[in-house]
């Protein structure tokens, strides 16, 4: 992840109202009995998910795709959010459909698939499988900057509130056509005008947010060997954000007795819309329907 720092200093001493915000999560009633949670990405957006969505609905899926916690919200308002808010999120999604289908599947991207493990964790066998879509403990991708391994010396300091990161070119996305499009918007972005945010997602990454990504990946990483829900993991073999070893790490961990890893060979990290996104949408279909991987 190409980034480079900004400073916040316009509300240094002020906090935003909160926003009387539109929930742009959706739902896609279905037909076959069972239900998936798509579960977008820290400082993404639902949009992210809807490829996936309407390819998983069209083969019968109700499709449940919510949008986590203060996001669509100003950055300030974000910035001051914590994991357990992104979850709460996922599990009240949960918990409203609940009972009404024969089995129920979660599926997310980035720190979205921490957050469906974590609901396998706590609702065990009333998840039927969970799909991990380039899962993000660490950031060690080929893109991941120089200087990373000095974050964990800000989270323990006030710089915390005040720097972001602004994402640069390649954002997760090989496709050049789809990161020419975002290119356009993370390029006029700052931090005071987020106009299509609810497409995009946010150019900036509040340094709080990556502290509580850590504290996140703590709390999972201590919960995966009680996991025994079957899950499926799908990471890039050239993922610019995160490497193999994110898939690898949850993988040797968890006790699935049916558990597979898929590694694409033509995407970066946002595999949701990226070159292969149709071979993930066929490999999640597949699994969620009991079909081994035969690639």
């Amino acid at each position: 992840m190409a980034v480079k720092f900004s400073v916040n200093l316009k509300n240094l001493f002020k906090s935003a109202p909160k926003p009387d915000l539109p929930d742009n999560g959706y739902e896609l009633p279905g037909q076959n009995g069972d239900a998936i949670i798509l579960i977008h990405g820290m400082t993404g957006t639902p949009h992210e998910m809807r490829f996936l969505a309407n390819y998983l609905n069209r083969q019968g899926y109700a499709v449940y795709c919510p949008r986590l916690a203060n996001h669509g919200a100003p950055i300030q308002i974000l910035q001051m959010s914590k994991w357990q808010d992104f979850y709460q999120t996922v599990r009240q999604c949960y918990l409203q459909i609940r009972g009404q289908y024969k089995h129920v599947y979660a599926g997310g991207l980035s720190m979205g698939a921490l957050l469906a493990l974590l609901l396998a964790d706590e609702f065990k066998t009333e998840i039927a499988g969970v799909s991990c879509l380039s899962p993000t403990l660490f950031y060690d991708g080929w893109n991941t900057p120089w200087y990373s391994f000095l974050l964990p010396l800000a989270y323990k300091t006030p710089l915390k509130y005040f720097f972001y990161f602004k994402e640069e070119p390649p954002y997760g996305i090989k496709n050049e056509a789809v990161r020419s499009r975002i290119h356009e918007f993370y390029s006029r972005a700052d931090l005071h005008n987020m106009e299509q945010v609810h497409q995009y997602g946010y150019p900036f990454f509040p340094l709080t947010l990556l502290y509580q990504l850590e504290k996140l990946v703590k709390h999972l990483s201590s919960r995966l060997e009680g996991i025994s829900t079957p899950v499926q993991l799908i990471q890039a073999k050239h993922d610019d954000m995160s490497s193999e070893r994110n898939s690898q790490f949850i993988y040797n961990r968890v006790k699935s007795n049916r558990k597979e890893l898929v590694l694409l060979h033509n995407s970066y990290h946002i595999i949701t819309a990226d070159q292969e996104r149709n071979a993930v949408a066929m490999h999640m279909q597949r699994f969620f329907s009991g079909q081994p991987n035969h690639a």
